[in-house]
């Protein structure tokens, strides 16, 4: 595919908020909730007219940053992964396109459904471990740790086990998603779901580190 074609569909799918936006801009309220509690209440609302900044945060923000990323890998391991990172980029967009949509969504009077969000991120959460196993040795994506940098066999043995639990958890927390009623309990489990498939692979790459050296 031409590499314009491509760039295009990335701005195609940025510009889904914004037309949903001018869509229903004559319904929203002034203030606009933007952050909820975990039982789906609004603690935290933004002017009206102040949402496109945060849709541009979202939307052309991450384009931006995963578009120029490659530019400043000083070893040039992500250009490395070729249509992966093509792929990796473009789920990122779709991502963030359907939580501006969906902030959009629940700005317009409609109630917050805390499990489409876990649904959403536990969706992502499969998908980005599946890519994390293909990731490089870079500064800019994956676990970042120093011992990981450090040595490239720790780096793959990380990401590969980062990447599997990543998926597990998605897994775990989607099904849960459909079986658990209680919302208040379903966040508690999703925030301890993803601070455990973080800091496992963070404890997993130093020991790999220290077997290595020895």
């Amino acid at each position: 595919m031409n590499k314009y074609l491509k760039e295009l569909i990335f701005l195609l799918i940025i510009a889904v908020p914004f037309i949903y936006l001018a869509y229903i801009w004559t319904n929203l309220p002034d203030k606009i909730a933007i952050h909820f509690d975990l039982e789906g209440n609004a603690n935290n609302w933004t002017a009206k007219n102040q949402i496109i900044y945060l849709l541009l945060g979202l939307g052309l923000g991450n384009y931006l940053l995963m578009l120029l990323i490659p530019k400043f890998d000083p070893k040039k391991k992500i250009d490395q992964m070729g249509s992966k990172y093509y792929s990796l980029r473009l789920v990122m967009s779709i991502f963030m396109t359907l939580i501006s949509v969906y902030i959009l969504y629940t700005g317009n009077g409609n109630q917050l459904n805390l499990n489409t969000l876990i649904i959403l991120t536990a969706c992502f959460y499969i998908i980005f471990g599946n890519y994390l196993q293909t990731v490089k040795p870079n500064y800019f994506i994956g676990i970042r740790t120093p011992w990981a940098l450090e040595n490239d066999q720790t780096w793959k043995k990380t990401h590969r086990l980062a990447g599997r639990i990543w998926m597990i958890a998605g897994l775990f927390v989607l099904i849960i998603s459909f079986l658990l009623e209680n919302k208040f309990l379903l966040g508690i489990l999703f925030a301890t779901t993803t601070f455990i498939i973080v800091i496992i692979p963070i404890i997993y790459s130093y020991t790999e580190f220290k077997k290595l050296k020895q």
